[in-house]
């Protein structure tokens, strides 16, 4: 699938690590050092902008080094940047160490998944159909 980018950034556009890679790496497009103290969060830039097919969305994820590693993950994760959205891809990062993390410019802050979706036309009924599940919820099963 081919889409359509501009990158305004100082960095390589995202591309797969390997051949069966699912995400792209996005990297922070920063003119300084950004210091995100225990707890916060902040809005990273990535200098990259897509216009994706109708149908499809980016999902924004964690990167795991990042996460097992510092403690750093993406707030609204996965984040989706929409078909129709053209602003700029910027990234929700939250530092969940008890550590300061310095994010540079050029590092890699998140990974990129483009999914197929679908939309769904709402079938107002009185009565939904019978599974064995039926309303169990969370721990319905009693397994740990």
């Amino acid at each position: 699938m081919k889409v359509q980018i501009i990158n305004q950034s100082k960095h390589p556009l995202p591309q797969y690590a390997t051949e069966q890679s699912a995400g792209m790496d996005l990297r922070a497009n920063l003119d300084e050092p950004v210091v995100m103290k225990p707890l916060e969060r902040c809005l990273i830039p990535t200098g990259l902008y897509i216009s994706l097919p109708k149908g499809f969305e980016a999902q924004v994820r964690p990167r795991s080094g990042l996460a097992i590693k510092h403690g750093i993950g993406v707030l609204n994760s996965p984040g989706t940047i929409d078909a129709d959205y053209r602003g700029e891809i910027r990234v929700i990062l939250v530092n969940l160490s008890s550590e300061p993390f310095t994010i540079q410019d050029g590092e890699r802050i998140a990974q990129m998944v483009i999914a197929r979706h679908e939309q769904v036309e709402w079938e107002q009924v009185d009565v939904l159909d019978e599974t064995e599940r039926g309303a169990g919820g969370f721990g319905h099963t009693g397994k740990a």
